[in-house]
């Protein structure tokens, strides 16, 4: 079962709606139940679960053992579950890595997004909307009537049985999902899709600053590359958020080419993108000391302009 998506009169260039609900089809969600499932994720990924309130979420990533991500993502817990959030196209491969290791715990681990029904919740009307329909909702995670919702500074993330989205979203325009990850991409968000899987160490993501990584809850799968970019430096890269314009239809496989004295170079690869006719909004991977002002553009589109866009937190740490 699924929602009906319109095609609203959105544009990039543009603010939120005072109230957008948004299908977040685009995302999914691994499980991980049993007598140990909390202890054996803690040992495999980047932040600390074993620490994780009720009430709370956060980011984490998920590395191989050499440091790279598998998978980013959103972790919290509702009841005796674990739930990890991320990039539907990356739930499969990445709970096949983490299947491999489960085997010797006493934890289980599914692919639950057919389960529930996530939509996103934005806009100066959101905190009411959503306070109209579950009550006060002040905590990171509140459990509510039929799943949960996570609350993201001023979105909204909820994840809900079939029924009750439906519910929700009676007598409402959705919005279908790339209104959502623009959002995510001006948020900075390291939103890691199968195609970059195993490419990048978290601090190239800036994993780091929406704190992901956790450098004093002991080890987990590729601490050791990880910690030794932290404190003995080495990082060369970091996420930037670009916008601009291209003839090119971009994919995940699109790179981007910055200006040198003897001419264009690849800088580095799309890692989300929102694109509009020939208006672009990415995330990308570029040199850590990517100027402001540096000029940009798509690989291959020569017409093609790209500009750096301020990031909503520091990388000093």
């Amino acid at each position: 079962m699924s929602l009906s998506v319109s095609q609203p009169n959105w544009k990039i260039t543009q603010e939120t709606p005072s109230l957008m609900l948004a299908s977040l089809s685009h995302f999914g969600l691994i499980e991980v139940t049993g007598e140990q499932g909390r202890s054996f994720i803690h040992g495999q990924v980047t932040t600390d679960i074993t620490s994780l309130e009720a009430n709370q979420w956060r980011w984490g990533a998920h590395c191989d053992a050499k440091g790279k991500m598998l998978a980013s993502f959103r972790a919290f817990a509702i009841h005796d579950s674990l739930f990890m959030l991320m990039p539907a196209n990356n739930i499969e491969s990445d709970l096949a890595q983490l299947k491999k290791y489960a085997v010797f715990s006493k934890a289980e681990l599914e692919n639950a997004s057919a389960n529930w029904l996530l939509i996103g919740i934005a806009g100066m009307d959101a905190k009411a909307f959503v306070e109209q329909q579950f009550g006060s909702i002040d905590a990171q995670l509140t459990l509510v009537d039929g799943g949960a919702i996570i609350k993201d500074g001023e979105r909204y993330i909820a994840m809900l049985t079939h029924d009750k989205a439906t519910t929700l979203c009676e007598n409402h325009t959705l919005f279908d999902a790339t209104a959502w990850q623009a959002l995510e991409i001006i948020a900075g968000y390291p939103n890691i899709q199968v195609q970059h899987a195993g490419q990048y160490v978290p601090q190239m993501c800036n994993v780091q600053a929406i704190n992901g990584i956790s450098f004093t809850k002991g080890c987990y799968m590729g601490q050791e590359t990880i910690a030794r970019m932290k404190y003995r430096g080495g990082n060369k890269r970091a996420l930037y958020i670009l916008s601009g314009n291209t003839h090119q239809n971009l994919t995940a496989n699109s790179s981007i080419e910055i200006a040198l004295e003897e001419g264009y170079r690849k800088a580095g690869n799309i890692i989300e993108f929102v694109q509009q006719g020939e208006q672009v909004l990415l995330t990308a991977v570029l040199a850590n000391d990517t100027q402001a002002d540096a000029t940009l553009r798509i690989a291959e589109d020569e017409q093609s302009s790209l500009s750096v866009m301020a990031l909503p937190y520091s990388l000093v740490d």
